[in-house]
């Protein structure tokens, strides 16, 4: 156990240099109720405009970057991260509210994110095209792809070092400049990240770190002619905000999920209740993946909800930095609000309380609830908290129909032995992906995720959000 906050200070980085600001975000110590962690300043709104004019400026230098000059910088950030990974974990720890296995589990796949990004970087490449239609016969084109320009990162609370490398890494890999926008409750593992590329050959300008409330600076940046790309995971309510506020530029961006994890009686309870908990109580729910509610067949619903209490006996709270905690406080007091609201909106409609639903300040003891109505908000809205919410389902057009009535579409799970079911279930759920007898996880970037309707716009992925951050050059000869 770490018996003593860190006390981190950061700030923002412009143009090759850290900069002084009059404003502060103090963060708190998730670990240590009332203690102040860290205190890293808050990026100006004529700060935020430097950075902007800094990335403008080095476009053409970074253009001009060869595959194999970008790969030394991506493989220079990993083992810079690599280095520091107990400091990065026990920031993630205390800013975060993290369990520390989780946290080191995330500084893993954050290095292994900037790795991976260097075997898309070396297959970045044009081709070669001969004309085929009448009237081009004889024509020769060169397809070359080149960087979008500036592409505005805007990081998340939840995973502040793992998404932002999904954010940072492609864009720098595809020779585009950078401007990270941490979330305001994470600043410090984003300003150690920024330390580390601070301390690589990445041209002064073309990666910039703004600190700072969305309030103050989020406008001014989404809605700068001089960012020609946004990736955001976050909120669906802000992700339509960045989106309305922004002009001409590729949008990628994760946003809310409320994922349905369907259980047929054909499916292995044991192994489903295992998942359901899992999906639902990992980082205590606040995933945009996270199972936020269990569409349970009623023939198995009981038995079901029996083998989920069960597994929750693994998924106690406790001190952070014990390796076998694996629950923590939620980001914030109002996050605890909101997830107390939608447990009491459920028992008020007649759900039954099998275990938990007690709170301390930001905690929220795990909690089960069975036989929800399917009138309660928790059926339809995202929770971010550590709540498993078990309703029912008479059949598969059943549970369908339910799965598809929310506005958000990101995640699905379907748990049945018949391949046939399981397949058509998957396809017609409206999400951006759907797991088969397992909980959602979207892994390190490999696989193309993220959501329809109110989720988000695009896929995320290492080689995926290249894709976003180069356009298409054609030289016809």
């Amino acid at each position: 156990m770490a018996t003593a906050s860190l006390r981190f200070e950061g700030q923002p980085y412009v143009a090759g240099e850290w900069v002084d600001s009059e404003g502060v975000i103090e963060v708190a110590d998730l670990t240590e109720d009332g203690e102040v962690f860290a205190r890293v300043d808050a990026a100006s709104e004529q700060q935020a405009e430097d950075a902007l004019r800094a990335t403008s400026e080095t476009q053409r230098t970074m253009r001009g970057t060869t595959i194999p000059e970008r790969v030394a910088w991506l493989e220079e950030i990993a083992t810079g991260l690599e280095d520091r990974k107990e400091e990065i974990a026990e920031t993630i720890v205390r800013e975060a509210g993290k369990p520390i296995s989780s946290a080191r589990g995330e500084v893993d796949s954050g290095v292994e994110r900037f790795r991976r990004a260097i075997e898309e970087t070396r297959d970045l490449g044009g081709e070669y095209i001969e004309g085929t239609t009448s009237g081009h016969e004889g024509w020769e084109a060169f397809v070359e792809r080149e960087p979008v320009g500036t592409v505005l990162s805007i990081a998340p609370y939840n995973y502040p070092l793992m998404t932002t490398a999904l954010h940072v890494a492609p864009a720098l890999a595809a020779g585009n400049c950078v401007i990270l926008k941490p979330a305001s409750a994470t600043p410090a593992t984003a300003a150690i990240l920024a330390e580390v590329i601070a301390d690589t050959d990445v041209p002064d300008g073309a990666f910039n770190f703004v600190p700072g409330h969305a309030s103050e600076i989020g406008d001014l940046l989404a809605g700068s002619d001089l960012v020609d790309a946004i990736v955001m995971t976050g909120s669906s309510g802000a992700g339509k905000h960045v989106a309305r506020e922004s002009g001409m530029v590729n949008l990628l961006m994760e946003l809310g999920g409320n994922a349905p994890a369907v259980v047929f009686p054909d499916a292995d309870l044991e192994s489903a209740a295992a998942a359901c908990a899992k999906g639902s109580l990992k980082y205590a729910g606040q995933r945009c993946s996270a199972v936020s509610r269990v569409l349970a067949h009623e023939a198995v619903h009981d038995e079901l909800v029996e083998r989920i209490d069960g597994e929750m006996d693994d998924w106690q709270l406790g001190d952070l930095f014990e390796e076998s905690t694996a629950v923590g406080p939620l980001i914030s007091e109002n996050q605890a609000d909101w997830v107390e609201e939608l447990i009491e909106d459920a028992l008020e409609k007649g759900a039954d309380l099998v275990r938990g639903g007690e709170r301390n300040g930001r905690t929220i003891e795990p909690t089960l609830l069975a036989n929800v109505p399917r009138d309660a908000r928790i059926v339809h809205e995202e929770q971010f908290g550590p709540v498993v919410a078990v309703t029912t389902i008479a059949d598969a057009e059943d549970a369908i129909d339910l799965a598809n009535q929310s506005d958000l579409a990101l995640d699905g799970a379907v748990f049945t032995a018949d391949h046939d079911r399981a397949m058509s279930v998957a396809e017609r759920i409206d999400a951006g992906a759907v797991r088969i007898n397992g909980a959602p996880s979207h892994g390190l970037g490999d696989i193309p995720f993220g959501g329809n309707k109110d989720s988000g716009i695009g896929r995320e992925g290492l080689g995926y959000s290249i894709e976003r951050f180069v356009r298409e050059k054609s030289i016809v000869l």
